[in-house]
């Protein structure tokens, strides 16, 4: 997936909705800009900067990963 500047509210909003059922003692590294808490990385998607738009891109990779698994599996 190819993430601009204008990620859409509704993918935001998925994103956080993902984000916010991390337990609140949860840290993500994202290479090497550093260590996240859950907060921050909810605070960063809203503002969309960089760190932002890069835990977009992961989710949404993660996501039709998934969506792929589940129809092959279903598939088969």
């Amino acid at each position: 997936m190819n993430v601009t500047t204008n990620i859409s509210d509704e993918i935001k909003q998925l994103v956080i909705a993902r984000l916010e059922v991390l337990p609140e003692d949860t840290g993500i590294s994202v290479g090497s800009e550093g260590e996240f808490s859950k907060d921050e990385l909810i605070e960063r998607v809203q503002q969309g900067d960089d760190i932002g738009q890069k835990i977009v891109e992961v989710e949404m990779n993660y996501l039709q990963g998934l969506k792929y698994l589940t129809s092959e599996f279903i598939n088969e």
